[in-house]
């Protein structure tokens, strides 16, 4: 094992995984977590996917100025199933691991059934008092079978659909969000609106970005998915996600889709250039849409409720403390902070990632957003997090998921027909799961 100051000094880099910034390494337990650099100051470092929104929203900046002498640095991978398989490789190593990791919900059944023994349980170093801040269904998500707490929740995933009103105007749609949310209470009307939408914008604009999104976004109203209650994998046998992916392939070989890969660059321009017009949209995707279109998009976007006549819940994240961090103790500190309903509540103003903080949700009803064109992005979310189901998470949720939007990507990029694509989908899974 190499000295403590030989490994604060590495700079340390996996795969394809591209940094924000430096990735400090360190070793040893982290059971005391109160060890400082050399110069009497505290770098803790934050490893996460996505757009959190932490940086963004001014937080780090704020807590840093509350905490002298600490020092926040953030490393960021867009596509989460990369950073997941980088993060396994750094637990199998033991080296490399930030001091703050973040967990993505369908992946925290394998944390807390797996992977237990490579994360600090957060409860003696005060996690044990914040139980009555967040429901009882996001903390028992993050809570192995003998009480251990493995991670603070960040957000949750209600669902809506973000829309481009220029692109609705230019087609002859109606930008109304009441009047939207009436013609596509069902899927069926959504891709209806899809195929007047294509036959006026023709080849110019798409109706949606992947049918990979759309299928997350159905697939995400339903309580049980990929495992039942017992732990077995069911989806394979699972109506509701046999309907989601039937309307997905049906949205391909309409040609409503842009066939674009999520996370992936050319998806990433599409929402400044209008490759497409809507997008499934889970709260945390608000932040992203902002991130990537700029401040040109700002009142181009709006948001009405989710068709299908049911509220749904895609994502949601964790911040966790792997065994291994040189400053566990001041990580936790950060990790309680972040998640406190006064900065959740911040977050959701700026990012419009949803609270999992109780306390927080109360004090957001009201908010709007400009970008969105003022839509009430409090109501709309927060009337989808009261509704959406108590998902069924299993060890391999990200897995699976994963493996069936890769083949519907097949779908509609190669013309695969459905029945050949699922059949790679469960392959995938056998793959996945082992």
């Amino acid at each position: 094992m190499p000295t403590a100051r030989a490994a604060r000094r590495a700079t340390l880099r996996l795969g394809a995984v591209a940094l924000a910034g430096a990735l400090l390494a360190a070793c040893g337990s982290g059971s005391t977590g109160t060890s400082a650099d050399k110069d009497g100051k505290v770098t803790i470092t934050v490893d996460l996917f996505g757009t959190f929104g932490y940086k963004e929203a001014g937080l780090y900046d704020e807590y840093e100025k509350l905490h002298p002498g600490v020092t926040i640095k953030q490393s960021s991978t867009e596509n989460e199933a990369d950073y997941w398989k980088a993060l396994q490789t750094r637990l199998a190593g033991g080296g490399g691991l930030a001091d703050v990791q973040g967990i993505e919900v369908g992946r925290i059944a394998s944390v807390t059934q797996q992977q237990a023994d490579k994360f600090e349980d957060l409860g003696p170093l005060g996690a044990k008092d914040l139980q009555d801040d967040f429901s009882a269904a996001k903390w028992a998500a993050a809570t192995t079978a003998d009480g251990r707490t493995l991670g603070l929740g960040t957000d949750v995933g209600p669902e809506a659909i973000c829309y481009r009103t220029d692109l609705f105007q230019q087609a002859g749609l109606p930008t109304d969000r009441a009047e939207l949310a009436q013609k596509w209470a069902t899927w069926d009307g959504y891709l209806e609106l899809g195929r007047q939408y294509k036959a006026k914008a023709g080849a110019k604009s798409a109706w949606l970005d992947s049918v990979g999104s759309l299928y997350s976004v159905i697939v995400g109203q339903e309580k049980e998915r990929y495992y039942d209650a017992s732990g077995k994998l069911v989806y394979d046998d699972n109506a509701a996600v046999k309907a989601a992916w039937d309307l997905s392939v049906k949205a391909a070989q309409d040609g409503l889709s842009a066939k674009l890969a999520q996370w992936t660059p050319a998806w990433n321009q599409a929402f400044s250039s209008g490759s497409f017009a809507t997008i499934g949209c889970p709260a945390w995707m608000l932040g992203y849409i902002k991130g990537q279109a700029g401040d040109a998009g700002k009142g181009k976007w709006d948001i009405a409720p989710l068709p299908g006549g049911a509220a749904g819940n895609w994502g949601g994240s964790y911040l966790a403390v792997p065994k291994g961090s040189a400053h566990a103790k001041e990580a936790f500190a950060l990790v309680k902070w972040l998640t406190a309903a006064e900065q959740q509540a911040k977050l959701f103003k700026k990012q419009g990632s949803f609270p999992s903080n109780i306390g927080a949700i109360e004090s957001v009803k009201d908010v709007t957003d400009p970008y969105f064109s003022d839509a009430p992005i409090g109501r709309i979310f927060g009337a989808a997090a009261e509704a959406s189901p108590v998902q069924v998470l299993g060890v391999h949720d990200g897995d699976v998921n994963q493996q069936i939007t890769n083949a519907l990507g097949e779908v509609e990029r190669k013309g695969t027909d459905s029945a050949t694509a699922w059949s790679h989908a469960r392959k995938g899974v056998e793959n996945a799961v082992g």
